[in-house]
């Protein structure tokens, strides 16, 4: 099986550029232009820059508080394959996961902010112990993603481990 949330990626950066442009607009047309007068419905242009600005603080802030990450999940073959990165107004580090199946230890699912970050941390067999792999935060991954990724990971992960890492 394999997946990713490139999708609702592009979906969260179209947001972003949307709210930035109306905010460049909003600038332009009172600032610049001086096209809208004030006191506009009563209220100072100072109020209206604070909303749009705070507007656009959460839609840019939002994915970077969350950590918001591109993930991609492939367990075809004789690996399992993670490739992550920050999905935010400015790209991080990429980051590539590969695990062979019959080296894999299992997982572990944590949930913070009442549940609005999600993170899911993977384990590798090796000779001198068990590796712990950084998180990959799947907070933006769909209901039906994060399901067919921990179904996916549960098969792969040892009898013996189940109780103890998921």
């Amino acid at each position: 099986m394999t997946f990713d949330n490139s999708k609702t990626i592009i979906s969260l950066r179209i947001k972003i550029f949307v709210v930035t442009m109306l905010l460049l607009t909003y600038v332009v047309l009172t600032y610049i232009a001086k096209v809208i007068e004030y006191p506009l419905l009563g209220f100072g242009e100072t109020l209206y820059t604070c909303i749009f600005i705070g507007i656009w603080l959460v839609f840019a802030l939002y994915p970077m508080v969350l950590n918001y990450q591109y993930v991609s999940f492939s367990d075809d073959g004789d690996s399992i394959v993670f490739r992550y990165f920050i999905a935010g107004m400015f790209g991080g580090k990429k980051n590539s996961i590969e695990i062979r199946k019959e080296n894999f230890a299992g997982y572990k699912i944590e949930t913070r902010y009442f549940g609005m970050m999600q993170s899911i941390t993977v384990f590798q067999r090796m000779r001198e112990g068990v590796a712990t792999y950084p998180p990959i935060y799947i907070s933006n991954l769909t209901r039906r993603e994060k399901d067919r990724l921990i179904n996916s990971l549960y098969l792969y992960t040892p009898k013996q481990t189940k109780d103890i890492t998921s």
